[in-house]
């Protein structure tokens, strides 16, 4: 099994989630590392944020959630940001964190 490593920002906001939000994310979590392939509607690649980056989706009766994951690290399964989504599109400002922390994990200054 692989490990799943958080950013620090990203377990925090994974934490803010509503209790049903969590325990879906931490099931298609364990689904990535026991390395599961995931398709939609639980997952999309996001090339906008970079190369190899994905998104998981989880939908509930309080809003839309969203968490930045990246599979080909030797280290594991990066999680890189969570956040709640508030519009149709992904914001540009939330494709930009996601490219600074996956450069901070990648670079292990995390």
């Amino acid at each position: 099994m692989k490990a799943a490593l958080f950013h620090p920002a990203a377990i925090d906001a994974i934490r803010s989630f509503p209790g049903d939000v969590r325990r879906e994310l931490g099931k298609l979590l364990y689904d990535l590392q026991t390395e599961v392939r995931l398709g939609m509607p639980q997952s999309r690649p996001m090339p906008s944020v970079g190369s190899g980056i994905h998104e998981l989706r989880v939908r509930d009766r309080s809003g839309v959630y969203r968490a930045f994951y990246y599979l080909k690290s030797a280290r594991g399964v990066l999680i890189v940001h969570a956040f709640m989504k508030k519009t149709q599109a992904t914001s540009q400002q939330d494709i930009e964190i996601g490219r600074q922390r996956l450069r901070e994990m990648m670079n292990e200054e995390i």
